[in-house]
């Protein structure tokens, strides 16, 4: 068993996986922490969760987000003064020539190819399939079942959605939204949302 303890920020949906992923790897999680009083007092696949997210650094220096938003996992990861802890579930499939930044999270069944480079506190979602050669930037998230070909850049903060596919070489900009299912085959700017197959942009998503 691993004698690391590692706090998790975040008791919604996503934040249940990442304590999966935690536990499955042999780390303890002491305790998990949220702004929202309704869920002091609760556990979550055994973990209680204690208190507000600012009480963290108190108890235990070492954490992950559990915030599948990316603005808001930005956010977090900029106020909080935290070791943040980098997470690969033991059933993924991790080139050892991959670079995985600070706070990242790989769930189950992703694989993830040759000389890739993962941000900081990135989500490499359930069975996501990322090829060679690909740059993910800091706060994207490739939800599950996508598949990147090689050589694919996301910008910072992009969202790739569920069962999406995206052709070789393709550079996808910062804050953009690509819809569940989406077939990317060209190059998309920052902060539009893009849907459909072939996928186009539907609008700007303008200030964030």
């Amino acid at each position: 068993m691993n004698s690391e303890l590692v706090v998790v920020l975040g008791a919604g949906g996503h934040g249940k996986v990442v304590i999966s992923a935690l536990l499955a790897a042999g780390i303890r999680v002491p305790c998990v922490l949220d702004d929202d009083r309704v869920k002091w007092g609760l556990e979550i696949l055994g973990v209680p969760v204690r208190g507000p997210v600012s009480s963290g650094a108190e108890s235990c220096r070492v954490g992950v987000l559990g915030i599948g938003q990316n603005e808001g996992r930005k956010r977090f990861a900029e106020e909080l003064d935290f070791d943040w802890s980098t997470v690969t579930h033991p059933h993924t499939w991790v080139h050892p020539s991959v670079r995985l930044g600070e706070g990242s999270v790989v769930f189950a069944g992703a694989i993830i190819q040759p000389d890739t480079v993962i941000g900081r506190h990135v989500i490499v979602n359930t069975g996501a399939l990322i090829d060679h050669d690909c740059e993910i930037g800091d706060y994207a998230h490739v939800a599950p079942g996508v598949q990147l070909a090689g050589g694919v850049k996301l910008g910072e903060g992009a969202f790739v959605g569920v069962g999406s596919c995206v052709v070789p070489g393709i550079h996808i900009g910062m804050w953009t939204t690509i819809g569940a299912g989406a077939v990317v085959v060209n190059d998309l700017p920052s902060e539009v949302v893009a849907v459909g197959v072939p996928a186009r942009a539907l609008e700007s998503k303008g200030n964030r």
